[in-house]
């Protein structure tokens, strides 16, 4: 994820978990360890949304639900995707082939969380260290490479990941968005309707 995702993610995190919404650029910066500059750049779209407004040293968020449509419509997710294949299973057996340490994204990260899920699903999408790909691929029917199209695709965790220990509901909503298959909407809808209440 680029560094602004990675701020962005982590202002959404803090408003909705910690009712916080006062940052400093300093903060943000020393607890990331990225530059002043990047922290600046990272905000310049939000500022000029009026999502945040800029006072003296502070920053404030106007409005969650803006920023998260910002943030989603922003999202590149299909530059974390660093493999992507057809499986000859279903969804469900796919899920039930993936190692502990792998991540559930998407509709499978949706569906275990929320009973039932809004509509079927077909594409499992799951998060990872890209260096433990090969231990996950020894588990799986693959198919001949490109025959079909895929249906299991792998997303790189970013190196902050570990912070919230979980999916983030935020992280969960953009890369929804961010999914091509036709029945995102349905799941978005639901989600939206957690996160705005």
């Amino acid at each position: 994820m680029r560094k602004k995702d990675v701020l962005w993610r982590e202002i959404l995190f803090q408003a909705r978990q910690n009712k916080k919404i006062t940052f400093t650029q300093k903060e943000l910066a020393k607890s990331f360890g990225f530059s002043l500059s990047t922290v600046f750049n990272a905000l310049k779209v939000p500022r000029e949304a009026s999502i945040i407004t800029v006072s003296g040293r502070n920053f404030r968020l106007e409005s969650y639900e803006k920023l998260l449509y910002l943030w989603a419509s922003h999202r590149v997710m299909r530059k974390d995707i660093f493999f992507q294949e057809y499986v000859e299973q279903d969804a469900k057996k796919i899920e039930s082939l993936m190692p502990p340490f792998v991540e559930f994204g998407l509709y499978s990260a949706f569906s275990s969380l929320h009973q039932p899920s809004p509509a079927d699903y077909d594409h499992v999408y799951v998060y990872m260290e890209d260096a433990r790909a090969p231990e996950v691929l020894t588990r799986l029917p693959l198919i001949e490479k490109g025959k079909m199209a895929p249906n299991l695709f792998f997303i790189k965790k970013d190196p902050w990941w570990t912070r919230y220990g979980k999916l983030l509901p935020e992280q969960l909503f953009v890369d929804i968005w961010n999914a091509p298959e036709w029945y995102a909407k349905d799941f978005l809808k639901v989600l939206a309707q957690q996160l705005f209440l």
